[in-house]
């Protein structure tokens, strides 16, 4: 799995990282661990999802994460991933 991460303010990409994982089982696991490197590498907390976001992601293999998703301020307007094939 190759994921993509971008921080978004103002409406510009202000930074990105790209994660690949994949222990060979678990869709989800694999998912998880793709976004906490992507996390740490772009030094922000991981997002809540929320039922919007599960809904986003199945359907369109991506989905944002917004102030609602996260528990501490965040300085930038969006947090999105999204799966590269």
């Amino acid at each position: 799995m190759r994921l993509w991460g971008k921080i978004y303010k103002n409406n510009k990409l202000i930074k990105h990282e790209e994660a690949t994982f994949n222990n060979g089982k678990d869709y989800q696991e694999n998912l998880k661990m793709c976004i906490t490197e992507i996390c740490q590498k772009l030094d922000i907390q991981k997002p809540y999802w929320l039922p919007k976001n599960l809904e986003e992601y199945n359907r369109y293999s991506k989905t944002s994460f917004k102030q609602d998703n996260f528990i501490e301020e965040i300085d930038f307007d969006y947090f999105e991933i999204v799966e590269l094939e």
